[in-house]
């Protein structure tokens, strides 16, 4: 369940309350009566690394993009070319 956090600006007094996401939001406070508004506070979600990349994850994926790196991120290609030749002469 999240936590919310609350402010009551009459009484000064701060609060943690665990709700649903269905539950209706805090209006009083607790202690005074008064009218509360909800805060917005830091989230605990860190990520921390690299990055989400195809390399963070043990796959057939992750091995080629291991290969490209090592090889300077470009593909090794045959240095031999084929050409072919067309008879351009028309035969009658």
């Amino acid at each position: 369940m999240p936590i919310y956090e609350y402010e009551c600006p009459n009484c000064g007094k701060q609060y943690e309350i665990f709700q649903r996401f269905t539950d209706e939001p805090l209006n009083r406070c607790p202690e005074c009566g008064g009218h509360v508004h909800k805060l917005i506070s830091r989230t605990s979600f860190i990520l921390k690394g690299t990055g989400w990349y195809v390399t963070d994850y043990a796959s057939p994926e992750r091995k080629k993009a291991a290969e490209a790196k090592s090889n300077g991120g470009t593909k090794k290609t045959s240095d031999t070319k084929t050409e072919s030749k067309v008879d351009t002469s028309s035969k009658k």
